[in-house]
């Protein structure tokens, strides 16, 4: 039986790890009571299959109502280039960003959204979403 070539192949994978959470940073939100919805896009996200190495290439959303901070737009740019090889579950994308984002600059809302280019026929979109709780 002849030998699929593909079999063996793979590309390097990083993990998780690589995600620089860590380069994130947030600056001040001069008004907290204004209601601004803050919307952040970008069609040249990429990560890779965690299977095979192929890339997943997207469009990423990123929407949010600023309390006293903000994301900082250079420091997301780096952060979300970091998932370049990382081997990640579309769905499990807009979760990881939500959290690390959430944590940064704890928003009253924010919602993340992932639309994936089409790959054997399929075409993703996944979501994910924060509101803060309020105290009564």
């Amino acid at each position: 039986m002849k030998k699929d070539k593909f079999t063996e192949k793979r590309y390097d994978i990083q993990n998780e790890s690589a995600i620089d959470s860590k380069i994130l940073e947030a600056i001040p939100f001069e008004y907290p009571e204004s209601a601004t919805e803050v919307v952040y896009e970008t069609d040249e996200f990429t990560c890779v299959c965690p299977w095979t190495g192929l890339p997943d290439f997207g469009t990423l959303t990123i929407s949010y109502m600023p309390e006293k901070s903000l994301i900082e737009l250079k420091s997301l740019k780096y952060y979300l280039t970091s998932y370049r090889n990382v081997g990640i579950i579309q769905e499990h994308v807009v979760n990881r960003v939500l959290n690390d984002l959430v944590a940064l600059v704890q928003p009253v809302t924010m919602m993340v959204e992932a639309e994936y280019r089409e790959r054997g026929g399929i075409r993703t979109e996944a979501s994910a979403v924060f509101e803060r709780e309020e105290i009564e």
